[in-house]
């Protein structure tokens, strides 16, 4: 007995010795790796502020084999071929990180976003919405559900759209009643091509009741009664859209007047566009109100007092067109707002743009000011083009 303790007592001290041997050793070990890996993750993100994207990547692949349970390591370097357009690459790094079952629960997640990221980019648009459903419930839920949204509307599926929309707005993400009205729009415009009016109308309500202050199911609706020979209807419709979007009311203003014509409304459409035109002046409400009115002396004056308030060419186009139309030769004062009206339309014209960069200036440059090219600027303006 004395003997087994004699020579434990002497074999301790070397058992001591032998494992601060071995953990001075994995002490070093570790920090060469990790002094390697900072290292070559440094020398990409220093080549990667340099915009040596080529270099950069090369460097993080270094990283990534020099350690590669390091995540971060992995999303830098998918989303650098990500950023070149290396779509497919980017796809097997993103997958290669979900494959990985130490990988913990954000980083998973963020390696989904990111894998949906690279589909969409990728232009696989059913693997990129399964990959932003597979989202859902995570950190990453509004992210997808945003990117879902601009998935449907590009692939034009409305009714997935909607349901998307209503879902950002139910989390109070914001406001989508506008885009979710558009989407019924759009819903109304394809059921018409396929003959499936009823439906349309459907379509054309629900869009009223997501946005009611909304212009464009107005226009649709009076544009549908107009192509049903229903003209009074129609202009029911756009009074309602010259109340509420007095704007956006010039995009159906000639057809206003068309409609007015054909169902013998004429003196009330155009008192209503008169009080409009005061309002909000364009050439549309001009437009419509001259094929409204029927005396020439008051089509004139109407036109010459637009060009006095707001140059334009089509205004000063229909100015030309009565005098030639009635035999009335142009007064001097209309000479001058004709001229007026020329040279405010001119003034843009008589430019010069770069050829390289598209920097217009009124002064002719031999090195331009905004890209700094030598002789990219023709000489010649862009009137005489």
């Amino acid at each position: 007995m004395e003997f087994d303790l004699q020579w434990l007592l002497l074999a301790l001290p070397g058992v001591f010795l032998l494992g601060w041997v071995a953990s001075r050793l994995d002490l070093r070990q570790l920090k060469r790796e990790d002094s390697a890996s900072p290292q070559a993750y440094f020398k990409g993100l220093n080549l990667l502020l340099n915009e040596q994207q080529d270099k950069a990547i090369d460097a993080f692949i270094e990283a990534v084999q020099q350690d590669p349970n390091t995540s971060d390591l992995h999303f830098a370097l998918g989303n650098l071929f990500r950023r070149r357009g290396e779509y497919e690459r980017a796809i097997r790094v993103h997958e290669h990180l979900l494959a990985r079952g130490d990988l913990r629960r954000d980083d998973r997640e963020r390696a989904q976003h990111a894998l949906a990221q690279d589909f969409l980019k990728a232009g696989l648009f059913d693997r990129a919405e399964a990959a932003f459903k597979a989202l859902e419930g995570t950190a990453f839920s509004t992210d997808s559900r945003l990117a879902l949204l601009t998935l449907h509307e590009r692939s034009r599926n409305w009714h997935p759209a909607i349901e998307v929309a209503r879902q950002l707005e139910a989390a109070g993400t914001g406001s989508f009643a506008q885009r979710m009205a558009h989407h019924w729009c759009e819903v109304a415009h394809e059921a018409d091509a396929r003959g499936r009016h009823d439906e349309a109308e459907q379509a054309l309500v629900r869009a009223r009741e997501a946005a009611p202050q909304a212009a464009r199911p107005l226009v649709m609706q009076g544009h549908r009664l107009v192509r049903q020979g229903q003209h009074a209807a129609a202009l029911k419709v756009w009074d309602e859209l010259m109340a509420l979007q007095p704007q956006a009311f010039s995009l159906v203003a000639q057809d206003y007047a068309t409609s007015a014509q054909a169902s013998d409304g004429v003196p009330e459409a155009l008192a209503r566009l008169e009080s409009l035109y005061k309002q909000a002046p364009s050439v549309d409400l001009l437009s419509a109100l001259n094929r409204l009115q029927d005396e020439p002396a008051r089509r004139r004056q109407r036109l010459i007092n637009h060009l006095s308030n707001q140059p334009s060419l089509s205004a000063a186009q229909g100015v030309i067109r009565e005098s030639l139309s009635t035999g009335v030769p142009l007064t001097v004062p209309e000479i001058e707002r004709l001229q007026d009206a020329l040279a405010t339309a001119a003034k843009p014209l008589q430019r010069y743009r770069c050829a390289a960069c598209g920097f217009e200036s009124q002064h002719y440059f031999w090195q331009c000011p905004g890209c700094h090219g030598w002789d990219t600027y023709p000489p010649r303006r862009l009137e005489d083009q």
